[in-house]
């Protein structure tokens, strides 16, 4: 059984305009110690399924109907108490801007030391606590070492200082810091590393990968920079307007894309082996989410698409480890086009 199983997942937000289907019928599975990515364009409703995993959908939005399970516990079934034992402590979450995740009146260390103290209080031997004494002093220790640990310089000092006192990539080295804290199953890392500079990305996915082979944390990596992608995951599902495009491993989806949104992401990233080749652009923008076409939500803007794309959403055809809900896919359909050929 995978460590988290989402089933048909549809969440939903009423709005004043109709009803946005920000997640439409999404299923996504990971496996203890795999680092999924989760790839797509801005709205395509990545940051949605990863709120949605964590019970952390607002009013007006809903979660409207689907599964989600994780280590066999049901999650949209799991009380408030059941909630809080996951959330930070087996379930934690990078969070996209990290000036939301901290308050403005604690200082960084406090806050992080909370993290600790809420999810291993139970640690603490009754005695220590009737003489007034916790793991205060260990818990300061591992909370610098989080730090030092993602890149923050002088992380004792740091320790002391306020959220203002941060600059924005700091902060979200400090957030990366506080989800890894208590060693989570499961890690949901939203765009983690888009206020980073280069040379601290490439040690912070150089850490993930440590806690994946080191303590078998999953993770599921949102992200719309596919050389991260290339780098970390081990499989990759490719979102887009609310639905699963494509999933398989990652080596295999990037070499041979199935679906046509895939190979045109892939053709939009530019090639510094290729500086001469000019910058591709996928044409059109993604439909509105009042307004979702009844077919394969990237028929408006895909080269290869044909009467029946405009009609059904494709299910998910296998090709080999790699799955794709595309018509171009399904052997049995006679109306599919040659490549490069118009009907």
């Amino acid at each position: 059984m995978s460590l988290l199983e989402v089933t048909d997942l549809h969440t939903r937000f009423d709005t004043s305009e109709g009803t946005v289907h920000a997640v439409d019928g999404v299923d996504l599975n990971i496996e203890a110690g795999d680092i999924v990515g989760l790839v797509g364009e801005s709205g395509s409703g990545k940051s949605v399924t990863a709120r949605s995993i964590m019970r952390l959908i607002n009013s007006p939005g809903e979660i409207a109907d689907g599964e989600i399970t994780f280590n066999e516990t049901d999650i949209l079934a799991a009380d408030k108490s059941e909630l809080r034992s996951i959330r930070g402590n087996r379930i934690s979450m990078i969070f996209q801007d990290p000036q939301d995740a901290f308050n403005p009146t604690q200082t960084i260390g406090r806050q992080l030391h909370d993290v600790l103290r809420t999810h291993e209080s139970g640690s603490v031997h009754p005695l220590m606590r009737i003489l007034g004494r916790d793991h205060s002093s260990a818990y300061r220790e591992r909370v610098v070492e989080a730090l030092d640990r993602v890149g923050i310089p002088s992380p004792e000092t740091r320790y002391d200082e306020y959220p203002h006192q941060f600059s924005g990539g700091m902060l979200q080295r400090a957030m990366i810091a506080m989800a890894v804290l208590c060693e989570p199953e499961l890690i949901l890392a939203d765009e983690p590393t888009t206020a980073l500079d280069v040379t601290v990305e490439s040690r912070i996915l150089l850490m993930f990968r440590e806690l994946v082979d080191d303590l078998g944390i999953s993770v599921l990596w949102i992200t719309h920079d596919l050389s991260i992608v290339s780098e970390l995951c081990d499989r990759v599902v490719v979102m887009y307007a609310g639905k699963i495009m494509e999933e398989g491993p990652t080596e295999d989806l990037l070499e041979n894309p199935q679906h046509p949104y895939t190979r045109a992401l892939l053709e939009s990233v530019p090639r510094y082996d290729m500086p001469e080749k000019e910058l591709f652009a996928i044409d059109g923008s993604i439909p509105s989410p009042h307004n979702m076409p009844q077919g394969c939500r990237f028929a408006d803007r895909c080269p290869e698409a044909h009467e029946r794309c405009y009609d059904d959403h494709p299910p998910m055809y296998e090709r080999q480890e790699t799955h794709a809900a595309c018509y171009l896919l399904d052997d049995t359909n006679s109306k599919r086009p040659e490549p490069g050929v118009e009907e």
